[in-house]
């Protein structure tokens, strides 16, 4: 089963996905953090990406699309992969559509996390991250503090802030975000891939909600 997660920055995809990982042994393919890895390792593609990230902007499709070929078939003996923060327009959903099918494989579920702007800006300003790759745990410092302060609870890692994590950032994010998903949202909707689940900040995610949500889908399809 593949999976697309739809839904503004800092909405909790991340999250989402780490959950389909554990409970449903899936694979994941986060954009921000192949994006992250690019830049680290300073290549060409990871240059032009970290123009566009510095800005807000989202990074343009040939971009985005190179970075993700091979990727996927790191994943073959999975129950599928979880597409986190890909595709994020139209254009980008036929790129992967045409991926999959090369490889006798489709999109089964579009999962929309329908979150207020004002919710996904006060949670990603307070967002902070684990900064062990491997572990990945997300935090924030209203509602989901760590036990010890700037100390991840899993591993003991330092607690890091995303440098596009700020209120500037994160609302021109979703500017160019409503901007180009509608259509997207259209599209999975029209192919009656689409489920659309109501959150607000402080909901804390877990495998009961994730697994439910994926009964919901299955037993209305």
């Amino acid at each position: 089963m593949n999976i697309v997660l739809l839904g503004g920055p800092g909405s909790g995809k991340g999250t989402v996905s780490n959950l389909f990982e554990k409970t449903q042994n899936m694979g994941h393919i986060a954009t921000g953090d192949m994006f992250r890895e690019e830049i680290k390792n300073a290549t060409e593609l990871g240059k032009k990406a970290q123009e566009y990230i510095d800005k807000g902007n989202l990074v343009p499709d040939e971009i985005t699309v190179n970075m993700l070929k091979g990727k996927i078939n790191q994943f073959k003996d999975s129950n599928g992969v979880v597409f986190d923060g890909f595709p994020r327009n139209k254009k980008q959903a036929e790129a992967l559509e045409e991926m999959l099918e090369n490889q006798n494989q489709k999109v089964d579920l579009a999962l929309f996390l329908d979150i207020p702007d004002e919710d996904i800006i006060y949670r990603t300003v307070k967002r902070r991250i684990c900064s062990n790759k491997d572990c990945g745990a997300i935090y924030n410092l209203e509602y989901k503090k760590p036990k010890v302060e700037g100390i991840c609870d899993i591993c003991g890692s330092k607690l890091i802030q995303r440098k596009d994590d700020n209120e500037e950032t994160i609302t021109e994010r979703l500017r160019v975000y409503h901007e180009q998903s509608k259509e997207l949202i259209e599209y999975y909707e029209e192919k009656g891939l689409l489920y659309r689940v109501k959150l607000h900040a402080s909901v804390n995610i877990t495998e009961e909600m994730v697994s439910e949500w994926l009964k919901n889908y299955n037993e209305n399809r």
